[in-house]
């Protein structure tokens, strides 16, 4: 007869390990560009598609920000709660078919997230193809 402990401890580690090898979770932002750390990001899954909202804006100075220059239904959204990656799926190591916000210009970029390491993801935002965008790497928060 198995140990009852031995299966939960089976099976918390295997919800632990799933979860660690999942773009799912919490992600500190750092700008492609300054280098600097922006905000702490939560990407979850909803109706099997993937979103990305801003939970913690690191710059005390940005904080109260809204998106002045979005449109449509974030226009004049906090950015703090705002969800700026919007429905990506997975195909295959990637997650794709979405789109990205970047709340400094308001605008929408097709957009494909993968993981590079269990706490490094890469986030790239485009138009057109793939080669015409930015890379940004974001590291898991613990």
């Amino acid at each position: 007869m198995i140990n009852k402990k031995l299966v939960l401890i089976f099976f918390f580690f295997a919800i632990q390990l799933s979860f660690s090898q999942s773009v799912l979770g919490r992600w500190k932002t750092v700008d492609d560009e300054t280098k600097k750390e922006k905000g702490i990001v939560e990407i979850y899954e909803k109706d099997g598609k993937i979103y990305g909202k801003v939970v913690e804006i690191l710059e005390p100075q940005h904080r109260n920000r809204k998106c002045i220059l979005c449109e449509g239904f974030d226009k004049d959204k906090p950015i703090l709660g705002i969800t700026f990656i919007k429905g990506l799926t997975k195909d295959g190591a990637e997650y794709s078919g979405g789109k990205i916000l970047d709340p400094k210009n308001g605008k929408l970029y097709k957009c494909y997230i993968t993981l590079e390491s269990k706490d490094k993801l890469k986030v790239r935002g485009y138009i057109g193809i793939s080669l015409f965008g930015r890379t940004q790497y974001w590291y898991r928060v613990k």
